[in-house]
């Protein structure tokens, strides 16, 4: 069997922080509302939709982990810096780095 991700969902109980954030690691979203439900974001990846959507009243947040292969000029770490993004932790993986973030909801963003 093979499969691909096609959507990612997260849910945000701010929802402007949260796109204020993944825009800064080059995310390009779009308001969208499915007829009476709620206002979200959606970017469009390679294959694959990214949504934001507002965290449901009573309802509990997930911290899902999340990685993301990002194509930036220059430095990612530079990148992240520039962007006034602080960075929890780094990895090394063979001949690169692995940089672990924390998104305004608190999930560990991973990225490369």
């Amino acid at each position: 069997m093979a499969a691909q991700l096609n959507l990612l969902v997260l849910r945000c109980r701010d929802l402007e922080a949260c796109k204020r954030f993944y825009e800064q690691l080059g995310f390009e979203f779009q308001q969208e509302q499915h007829r009476t439900g709620p206002v979200h974001y959606a970017a469009q990846l390679e294959g694959m939709v990214f949504e934001l959507y507002p965290l449901s009243e009573g309802a509990e947040l997930e911290l899902t982990r999340l990685g993301f292969q990002l194509s930036f000029e220059g430095d990612l770490r530079e990148s992240l810096d520039r962007a006034g993004i602080g960075i929890c932790n780094v990895l090394q993986h063979a001949e690169s780095f692995v940089y672990v973030v924390q998104d305004p909801e608190g999930r560990k963003v991973v990225l490369s």
